[in-house]
């Protein structure tokens, strides 16, 4: 039986091809995730160990929380100490921080992924750094001049002699720039930026004169690293600094970076398992149809003696094999997708430390597992039925007819559909928030009526496509008979159009969840924001100076500059935000819809809350809670003034600015200007706050980019799903309509015999094509904007202005993208019926 499997899928290697490709995409995309997975970390791990090759322990100052101001023992007299200890062979004294920059535009250099580290140019007895060798330029030697490493300078297209503008906690400096610099440390190659100043400048930046924030001890010949560390700690001053081993150091920096580029693995590993899924269908569908094809050759071989499970394993030897071809060719692309992975990504902000592919056996292993699973897995249904032909019933058929329908598909169906319905519906009611939780219950409710528009497709197969027929019609006779095969058999039909239903539904949900989000943070924005631009901190603890305020209100077509101090407080257990506002002034910046109460009442000991902190603490306006609020470590009684509709700009309460500001933790300072006004521009009022890169200058198109996050990857999620599920949709409809043109060889042949010419032959194969993958449309897109609905409800509770909004051009697009790959798909096949000869054909038996 395995000398007679070998032989059908030599045989059939044509028919097979298909499958294997489709196979083989998924494969692909598994195991070069995961090549690229441990090629990354082993990048990383090396280069982290670079960085720390020369280091043997780190000291670093130890903060006491009962005495938190207590200074830093890190000197030059601690660094003597250190090196006069057995074993270390010298110290090296390290200044290091944060600086962000502005790029030669004057616009921010913003990071994706690392940090954007400061460090001291410590030179060693040679005159340089180690560390940071120097190549183009000179080191850093005085207050006004700073380096930078080649990445840093290639982003910011800085040269050597420009001026830069920087800041580290506080108002923006200018310095130029004097060299340029390279690094292994993977902070900054895993995307971040690095800023070297002298050793005096960064002690005045990043600690005190004469301080420094580590000390770098590298050791003699035939020093272990922990003996080391222990000597060292015997000679720091007790409970003020610790010692780390440099391998300790390299492993927690391997860590974070890989913990910054993990989410590069995410998106491969989508892609893999919905080709798979998706070509799961096809391979039902190949060995399906060749065990149609192949009734009387496995009725021969149960008369001759061979058993319903010789038959099994044979057919499931085929797919095997097929599986295995599949996971080869598969592994070798792989290896092609994760050689490309990083030169991709680095391109994104994200430079990946270089090294060597690394083959492990875990990508390996789950390239065979996949593709011979999948596929053995898929055969499974098809090899059942095989095994139950009768071998006279079977010797006596004529040809192939299609299964009969099942009974208990469409029991099963239905159950599947009102099950996942009911629990979208129910979970759209109950769940009014966008949490975790809730979004894979959601998930997992989407996937649910998926597989029960699949079991459902051959039942609903017949009266789509009767429906659908009538535009067929109007081509005549050629119309008519291309519905007519795609009816002749459902089962076939809706297998083949399954991989287009699910890469629909999946593009056709997304697009929609994409386009509502984005509209509604839009009209939140409008809603409630009136100013045209904010200046904020960002994500820093940096505040704006109020000088700053007064020169922005003083700009040209400024109607109004409110200032805004932001700080957190605790109120009903839980950590909020608060916004301090001038309640005169503020009602020119932000459109606050008061439920209950008035923003006039606001002053010392009164706040207002959103209408979502009211409805979760049950407090109402004219009540009082109990409020903690920024660097303040006691709880304090509040008067609730007014309650008003959620605003993102005006966060979770407001207060008065000036007692916001008192408790905040930059004291005096604003956190938010909103600008409104005619004619500004964003290049004048960064200007009007000195040019500091730590301030984000956003227009109102800006603030709803940020808001929307992640819709940048939602969109190359999609695209990336729609790609596969058309590929191997293609790869289906091609495979299903070569093998039922071989099947209706004699039917062909006849209708050439009474007068239909070629041309007639490919229009019929094509309209049937296409007739097949407006079934896959259809039902797809009725699941995919169903899901689209529910989960919206979900986000609904998120964005207060979340509506359904259907993109009718994205949708058009993938209809009109899903037919035409449908007639572009039975090229090849009408081609070939059209090249059969009348006589030949009429003739085969």
């Amino acid at each position: 039986m395995l000398t007679t499997a070998l032989r059908n899928v030599l045989a059939h290697k044509a028919r097979l091809l298909m499958t294997v490709l489709a196979v083989c995409l998924g494969v692909a995309f598994a195991s070069g995730t995961l090549v690229f997975a441990d090629s990354t970390a082993a990048a990383h791990r090396a280069a982290a160990s670079r960085t720390f090759a020369d280091i043997a322990v780190s000291v670093t100052a130890k903060e006491s929380p009962a005495v938190p101001d207590q200074p830093n023992v890190l000197t030059d007299e601690l660094a003597r100490r250190i090196a006069d200890v057995p074993g270390v062979a010298a110290v090296r004294s390290s200044v290091d921080g944060s600086a962000t920059l502005n790029a030669a535009d004057g616009r921010p250099l913003r990071v994706k992924r690392g940090t954007n580290l400061a460090d001291a140019y410590v030179p060693g007895r040679d005159g340089e750094d180690a560390r940071y060798p120097v190549v183009e330029g000179r080191a850093p030697a005085g207050a006004d001049e700073i380096a930078v490493d080649r990445g840093t300078a290639a982003a910011g297209r800085y040269r050597v002699g420009d001026p830069v503008t920087l800041a580290t906690d506080g108002p923006a400096l200018t310095a130029r720039l004097v060299g340029i610099v390279t690094t292994t440390d993977t902070r900054v190659t895993a995307g971040g930026t690095l800023t070297l100043f002298d050793r005096a400048t960064a002690q005045r930046l990043f600690a005190t004169p004469g301080h420094y924030t580590s000390l770098e001890v590298s050791a003699g010949p035939g020093a272990g690293q922990y003996e080391l560390a222990e000597r060292i700690a015997a000679v720091l001053p007790p409970g003020r600094a610790e010692v780390t081993t440099g391998q300790a150091q390299a492993n927690q920096q391997a860590i974070y970076v890989g913990t910054l580029t993990r989410g590069y693995q995410k998106l491969p590993m989508v892609f893999a398992g919905v080709s798979l899924f998706i070509g799961s269908f096809l391979v039902v569908n190949t060995f399906t149809m060749l065990v149609a094809r192949r009734t009387r050759e496995i009725a021969l071989l149960r008369a001759v003696g061979a058993t319903r499970r010789q038959v099994v394993r044979s057919l499931l030897a085929e797919a095997a094999l097929v599986g295995v071809v599949a996971s080869v060719v598969g592994f070798v692309l792989g290896l092609g997708i994760a050689a490309v992975l990083p030169g991709l990504l680095s391109g994104e902000g994200g430079r990946l430390p270089e090294g060597p592919l690394v083959i492990g056996p875990r990508p390996v292993a789950a390239a065979l597992f996949v593709g011979v699973g999948v596929t053995v897995l898929a055969a499974w249904l098809p090899s059942r039925r095989a095994a139950r032909i009768a071998p006279i019933e079977a010797l006596r058929a004529a040809a192939a007819q299609p299964g009969g329908r099942s009974r208990l598909r469409p029991i099963v169906g239905v159950g599947l559909l009102v099950l996942g319905v009911g629990w979208l519906v129910a979970l759209a009611g109950a769940a009014k928030d966008a949490s975790e939780a809730n979004l894979r219950s959601a998930m997992a409710g989407c996937g649910l009526l998926v597989v029960a528009l699949i079991v459902l497709a051959p039942t609903l197969a017949v009266p789509v496509i009767r429906l659908t027929g009538r535009l067929t019609r109007r081509f005549g006779v050629v119309g008519l008979l291309a519905r007519q095969n795609a009816l002749r058999d459902p089962r076939r039909t809706a297998a083949t159009a399954a991989t287009l239903l699910i890469s629909t539904a999946l593009v056709s949900g997304l697009a929609t969840i994409g386009s509502s989000t984005e509209q509604a943070l839009d009209r939140q924005a409008a809603d409630g924001l009136a100013a045209d631009y904010v200046i904020s901190t960002g994500d820093t603890m940096t505040g704006i100076d109020p000088a700053a305020v007064q020169r922005v209100a003083g700009l040209a077509g400024v109607r109004g500059a409110s200032a805004v101090a932001d700080s957190t407080v605790v109120i009903g257990g839980k950590v909020r935000e608060i916004s301090g506002i001038d309640p005169v002034s503020v009602e020119q910046a932000v459109k606050l819809d008061f439920v209950s109460g008035s923003v006039e009442d606001l002053g010392p000991g009164r706040i207002a809350v959103s209408s979502s902190v009211a409805r979760e603490t049950g407090v109402s306006t004219g009540g009082q809670v109990n409020v903690r609020m920024g660097r303040s470590e006691e709880f304090t009684r509040y008067t609730v003034v007014g309650v008003y509709q959620d605003n993102p700009t005006a966060h979770d309460a407001v207060g008065a600015r000036g007692e916001v500001q008192q408790h905040g933790f930059k004291p005096g300072s604003v956190q938010r200007i909103l600008v409104r006004g005619d004619g500004l521009s964003g290049r004048d009022l960064r200007t009007a706050v000195g040019n500091n890169p730590l301030l984000k200058v956003q227009d109102r198109a800006e603030l709803v980019r940020e808001a929307a996050g992640t819709m940048g990857d939602l969109l190359t999620l999609m695209y990336g799903l729609l790609g596969i599920g058309v590929v191997i949709a293609a790869l289906g409809i091609v495979n299903t309509l070569a093998m039922s043109v071989t099947e209706r060889t004699r039917e062909i042949g006849a209708l050439r015999a009474i007068g239909m010419d070629r041309a007639g032959i490919r229009r019929m194969i094509r309209l049937e094509a296409v007739t097949v993958a407006a079934f896959g449309t259809l039902l797809g897109l009725a699941g995919g904007l169903f899901g689209a609905w529910a989960v919206g409800a979900l986000a609904g509770g998120a964005v207060r202005q979340y509506a359904l909004v259907l993109p009718w051009g994205t949708l058009a697009l993938v209809c009109l993208g899903s037919l035409a790959i449908g007639a572009v798909a039975a090229a090849v096949p009408a081609r070939r019926a059209a090249a059969l000869s009348p006589l030949e054909a009429v003739a085969e038996v």
